[in-house]
């Protein structure tokens, strides 16, 4: 699969959790912010999901961006990712299974993206140190 690495049996059923998740995220964007990515791409590996997002800042946005106001634009993302934090942990654990224990969130304009970083509880009770 693009980007995901290769599928092996274990991890064969998690490309349609990818994809749930994948729009999952786009949907939350369209219907709290009004606009969505244009692009998402998930990566789930071990205890940690990714979603890598492109697009989808409003014509608000760009017009502050073209005003050279990237740090107005970059804060109230933020701002608007702690608001849905709640959410977006409720959609990763519905759809995988698992316990959220981690959120990390970030933004650019140029070239426009934003990430959605989950840290999931390890599976088993066992540990996630990597060790």
């Amino acid at each position: 699969m693009e980007g995901q690495g290769a599928e092996t049996p274990s991890s064969a059923g998690r490309g349609a959790v990818r994809s749930r998740i994948s729009d999952g995220i786009v949907g939350l964007f369209k219907d709290y912010y009004g606009r969505g990515p244009d692009q998402a791409r998930v990566y789930y590996i071990d205890d940690v999901v990714a979603c890598i997002l492109r697009g989808g800042f409003t014509r608000v946005e760009e017009t502050l961006l073209e005003a050279g106001r990237r740090d107005v634009v970059i804060e109230q993302r933020m701002i608007f990712q702690d608001v849905m934090s709640d959410r977006f942990t409720a959609l990763i654990e519905d759809v995988t299974g698992r316990q959220v224990v981690g959120f990390v969130s970030g933004n650019q304009p140029d070239p426009e993206m934003m990430v959605e970083v989950f840290v999931l509880a390890p599976e088993n009770g066992g540990t996630s140190s990597g060790s």
